[in-house]
């Protein structure tokens, strides 16, 4: 490493240590208020467990968390704050993807952890070997450990989406490396089992709340609270900035309850005009990450090329290891296998030019994809079939410029098939998607359903957009963006060091209180009176 960096170095470093000791102070704080100011319990307690949100800083997730929790305990709900104290030997965040045999930064991490629960009651787990499950797990290979059951947990089910969250990939290469840590996984997930039921037992909570349920230490926490009848409540990042989505179902999967008899009034649809103005832009982020830096019109290579085929058909991929994927692989075993069967169908279709996206997110700096789409394009030589072109995940022309021209649009299960919808163009789905609750796409129930599907659009000359897709789509993303996405923007900004990560507001505690934020209002309505997380129409 160049030397002269070093003072840079010095300096950012030392950016980081004070903008986070500064928030830290605001989070004591605020903790100490909350505390001087909760009336006395009278109820049984909610337990909050998020070891997979955060390492040194405060990220958005564990900002929701934080507030959330606040709220109840000035309402007099008490809470438990189960915390890792070097619990894992490997967590998710602190997995180092270079050297998977490197330990997570534990110290840091608890540091921080004081710092958020101050003032809290805080139950901390460290972590407890196994000696008779790590016998058992020795000689497996990854697909054993995928499907490894000890003592009746599923273990191996309950960590696989870490591993494939972490390794930036579906299919799980078997190496020795992989598998270590995948033992490491199983390993640590059996420890949380033991301290989560022991903290059940000891405090007999009313519920848990935990983040998304779908990393391996909440997922075992989920696994044991409903074993014992409790209900799980799990958050996820909200579809518009500073917002979460609650829910008692899975929230990776964006369960929403959308009266059949819902229609947008006239404000509405302006609500919705106005957010989509923006997003045809590409001027969206979400998660605090801005995808497109910019965006731009499609250009005369483009034209040329497509005006020598009758017919356009873009083709949006996903992120293989996203957390939507497990909710969305009920046709095909995944994205792959559905991309390889689609291959055989373009061959067969040489006047229609098919062009394939990556998803912006696959090449992320720090998050790319080690098992990508464009990876799979370069495999399946697709660059000398002629009537398919491949948009790598770095070129930001406009997608809905595209769709404009398009005869229909194929998606896996990406957002993207929503907003076709709604710019009235015939959308064929392969994977379950949160918006195929409703009929917002053609969406067929069977892999052969799906292929005599897409043949029929591909061979009539002209389709008919079915105008209940519009409406839906319309109907469900409203709901997504204005109902079901609570706002924590008074308590929460930017914190300009790292993306994703958050600082605490100045507030005065009392905008903690129900009465006084529309967002901690629902949110306790969905977890003390069985509420649907919602917020009230205006």
């Amino acid at each position: 490493m160049d030397g002269k960096d070093f003072p840079g170095r010095l300096c950012n470093a030392f950016k980081v240590r004070v903008g986070h000791w500064q928030n830290d102070q605001k989070i004591k704080r605020m903790a100490e208020a909350v505390a001087q100011n909760s009336p006395q319990p009278s109820q049984a307690p909610i337990v909050f467990f998020n070891a997979s949100t955060r390492l040194s800083g405060l990220s958005l997730n564990a900002g929701f968390s934080l507030v959330s929790a606040w709220s109840l305990q000035l309402q007099g709900v008490p809470v438990v704050h189960f915390i890792c104290k070097a619990g894992l030997t490997h967590c998710v965040l602190g997995t180092n993807r270079q050297d998977l045999s490197k330990s997570p930064p534990c110290k840091e991490c608890i540091r921080q952890s004081k710092a958020v629960y101050h003032n809290a009651n805080q139950s901390w787990f460290d972590y407890q070997a196994d000696q008779a499950l790590q016998e058992k797990l020795v000689d497996l290979s990854v697909g054993e450990l995928s499907s490894f059951v000890y003592q009746g947990v599923p273990l191996g089910k309950l960590c696989i989406a870490s591993m494939r969250w972490i390794l930036r990939r579906h299919n799980l290469v078997d190496d020795e490396i992989t598998r270590h840590l995948f033992r490491e996984y199983i390993s640590s997930g059996w420890s949380v089992k033991q301290q989560f039921e022991e903290l059940l037992i000891a405090y007999s909570p009313q519920s848990v709340v935990v983040f998304n349920g779908l990393q391996y230490p909440e997922a075992v926490a989920c696994w044991v609270a409903e074993q014992r009848g409790l209900t799980v409540y799990s958050y996820e990042v909200g579809l518009r900035p500073f917002s979460a989505f609650f829910t008692s179902g899975d929230a990776t999967a964006y369960p929403m309850a959308i009266p059949e008899s819902f229609e947008l009034s006239e404000t509405q649809n302006q609500q919705l005009n106005e957010y989509l103005s923006n997003r045809f832009r590409g001027n969206f982020s979400m998660a605090g990450i801005k995808f497109w830096p910019e965006m731009t019109k499609l250009d005369d290579e483009f034209e040329a090329l497509s005006s020598q085929f009758e017919h356009v058909v873009p083709i949006f991929t996903n992120v293989i290891f996203d957390t939507s994927q497990p909710h969305a692989n009920v046709l095909f075993t995944d994205m792959f296998e559905w991309l390889d069967q689609v291959l055989e169908v373009i061959k067969q279709h040489p006047t229609t030019l098919f062009i394939i996206r990556a998803h912006p997110d696959e090449s992320r700096p720090g998050k790319a994809s080690e098992e990508s789409v464009a990876e799979w394009a370069l495999n399946r030589n697709i660059g000398v079939i002629k009537n398919i072109k491949f948009v790598g995940p770095d070129e930001f022309f406009s997608s809905y410029e595209m769709i404009k021209r398009a005869k229909f649009v194929m998606i896996y299960n990406s957002t993207i098939g929503l907003e076709s919808s709604i710019l009235g163009v015939p959308v064929l789905c392969a994977g379950r998607a949160r918006f195929t609750q409703l009929e917002t796409v053609y969406f067929p129930e069977s892999r052969d359903a799906y292929f005599e599907q897409l043949n029929r659009l591909l061979n009539e000359e002209k389709l008919s957009f079915p105008e209940i897709h519009r409406t839906n789509s319309r109907r469900f993303l409203y709901y997504q963006l204005f109902r079901s996405s609570l706002s924590f923007e008074p308590f929460l900004e930017e914190d300009h060091i790292w993306q994703g990560y958050v600082r605490l507001r100045e507030f005065p505690h009392e905008d903690l209180l129900p009465e006084n934020s529309k967002t901690l209002q629902t949110i306790s309505e969905g977890l003390l009176r069985n509420g649907q997380f919602l917020l009230e129409a205006d």
